[in-house]
């Protein structure tokens, strides 16, 4: 049974508009993908949870006495801390006047080697107020490591 001429045109046009449409869905979703960025806390970064991403958050608490401004420039460095870990932190630029010691905080970037590179850092006015986020990846990164000193005998860390 022979196609004819217009039904023919209409089925080509059904293709080109699906696979036009899948185009597009598939180049939003590896849109989306690229622009993520995963929270993890120091000692997640440490255990090499956050290795496969790029650009991630790093969240925890900014350790007292850790905060050197360079004189010369906007250069920051300051070390973020959880239950079980401690990532330094590089930042240049202005940080929010909430910023100071003992706060919570999320700062967006990359890894250089051991150093957490800084593009932005947000912080919490009120030491009692944490990210429901930033919370449950502290919550997670304190059980699993836990499991983990159980797992050694509880000879974890500072155990002899």
């Amino acid at each position: 049974m022979p196609m004819n001429p217009t039904r023919k045109r209409r089925l080509v046009i059904v293709v080109l508009v699906v696979a036009a449409a899948s185009l597009a869905i598939g180049l939003g979703v590896y849109a989306l993908q690229q622009n993520m960025n995963y929270l993890f806390t120091p000692s997640q970064v440490q255990s090499g949870q956050a290795s496969r991403y790029r650009t991630f958050r790093l969240g925890g608490m900014v350790k007292a006495g850790s905060i050197q401004r360079s004189d010369k420039s906007l250069k920051v460095t300051f070390t973020v801390i959880d239950a079980g870990g401690a990532m330094p932190v590089e930042y240049t630029g202005i940080l929010p006047d909430l910023f100071r010691d003992n706060q919570s905080v999320i700062a967006t970037g990359h890894m250089d080697k051991a150093r957490f590179v800084a593009t932005e850092v947000l912080a919490k006015h009120d030491a009692t107020y944490m990210p429901k986020e930033l919370k449950d990846a502290m919550a997670k990164a304190h059980a699993q490591k836990k499991i983990e000193e159980a797992g050694n005998g509880g000879q974890g860390m500072g155990s002899h």
